[in-house]
């Protein structure tokens, strides 16, 4: 695995790809609550961010105290999120996975 170059895809594709899911569901960046990414690196969380000019206090991240937890990343840290109140209802969520083969994939979601 080339790590510089999953760097560069995650920081491209990613943010394409919640556009590109924002759009569809008729709603801009602005209206974004919370970002979860898949929980792999926090430099391409930060990247992503960054590039989606989400504020970091509106990013889901609980990578620093699990580590990358692979395909349950997004779903626990979710759950976290929840749990703790960070998340309420009516909250929009840009949730973004990407990894193996250099796939990826975004939803919206309005949490009921």
């Amino acid at each position: 695995m080339n790590g510089k170059e999953v760097f560069r895809f995650a920081c491209r594709a990613v943010p394409q790809s919640i556009e590109s899911a924002l759009e569809k569901a008729g709603l801009s960046g602005s209206s974004i609550d919370w970002l979860l990414l898949h929980q792999a690196n926090q430099r391409i969380i930060d990247a992503v961010a960054s590039r989606l000019e989400v504020p970091s206090e509106r990013v889901i991240s609980n990578l620093a105290n699990y580590g990358n937890t692979s395909a349950a990343s997004i779903p626990l840290a979710l759950d976290e999120a929840v749990r703790t109140g960070k998340v309420q209802p009516g909250h929009i969520i840009a949730a973004a996975g990407f990894g193996a083969g250099l796939t990826w994939g975004s939803a919206i979601m309005r949490w009921g």
